[in-house]
């Protein structure tokens, strides 16, 4: 398995996770999500302080879905349509989602670096992410439609609680080209980068989050997670327990004895 088309670099306190197969613009085949898998597995044994997950090259940071008769997951969906089965396209999305939704469930910041252009399944990964930092000549793209296709990494329902319904729509819908002045204007970035510099900005955002404390940054992140899909009330309830877990921690002492003696707290890692 090529494990290598999912690089895992530490930096300090902060994870960067490389997608690695740029002769392929960074596109997703079968063995690549098996890869993601085991580079979520490798982070939880040991968690960072913050995840960013970029692509090499400047060109790409993936084309999504890689659409090759080398790629077994297109032989499903041929089988499918062929056979009228959906058992082969059900089993097709159920690998994507649980590589991706592993991913993105880890129970820290991730932030998508866009170096170049997202499209399909790469504009879907990073719609999903907790934040994303965009080169100004990078380019987003949902372009399922144009292939007779629909969003299917989870990406449609997400960017619907992003940016809106109807924004959706249009961008989901006419499958056309989002720019980096658009993403941010419409809240779909939340930073734009200097020319070529999308992961350095992104590394200095994570370095960013990873001084505060991080049992009170997985905590915070938890509730906003939920509340894309939890009633206001339950929301509330889900933040006060969070609130309660978190001082109990101890995790305060900490950033109250910095602050009192005026100084930079040291957090200890959820994993000490």
């Amino acid at each position: 398995m090529p494990k290598e088309n999912i690089r895992v670099e530490r930096k300090d306190k902060i994870a960067i996770v490389t997608i690695d197969r740029p002769q392929r613009l960074n596109a997703f085949n079968e063995n690549m999500f098996f890869a993601l898998e085991q580079a979520s597995g490798q982070l939880k044994k040991n968690l960072p302080r913050a995840v960013i997950v970029t692509g090499t090259g400047g060109k790409a940071f993936s084309a999504g879905f890689d659409v090759n008769p080398d790629n077994p997951m297109v032989s499903s969906l041929i089988a499918s349509v062929e056979k009228k089965d959906p058992k082969p396209a059900e089993k097709m999305i159920q690998q994507v989602r649980q590589a991706v939704d592993g991913f993105l469930s880890l129970p820290i910041p991730i932030i998508a670096a866009l170096n170049g252009f997202a499209y399909g399944g790469g504009a879907e990964l990073s719609a999903r992410c907790d934040l994303r930092v965009m080169d100004p000549e990078a380019v987003i793209c949902f372009s399922e439609v144009r292939l007779g296709l629909m969003p299917d990494w989870g990406g449609g329902a997400t960017l619907a609680r992003l940016v809106g319904p109807s924004i959706a729509a249009d961008l989901i819908l006419t499958a056309r080209k989002i720019s980096a002045d658009e993403a941010s204007r419409i809240g779909l970035v939340n930073r734009v980068s200097r020319p070529g510099e999308a992961l350095e900005e992104a590394i200095t955002l994570a370095e960013t989050i990873a001084k505060n404390g991080p049992r009170a940054v997985a905590g915070a992140l938890e509730v906003i997670r939920q509340s894309l899909s939890l009633p206001l009330d339950k929301s509330l309830n889900l933040e006060a327990a969070k609130a309660v877990s978190l001082i109990l921690s101890g995790e305060c002492f900490h950033g109250v004895a910095a602050f009192l003696g005026k100084k930079e707290p040291e957090f200890p890692d959820v994993n000490d």
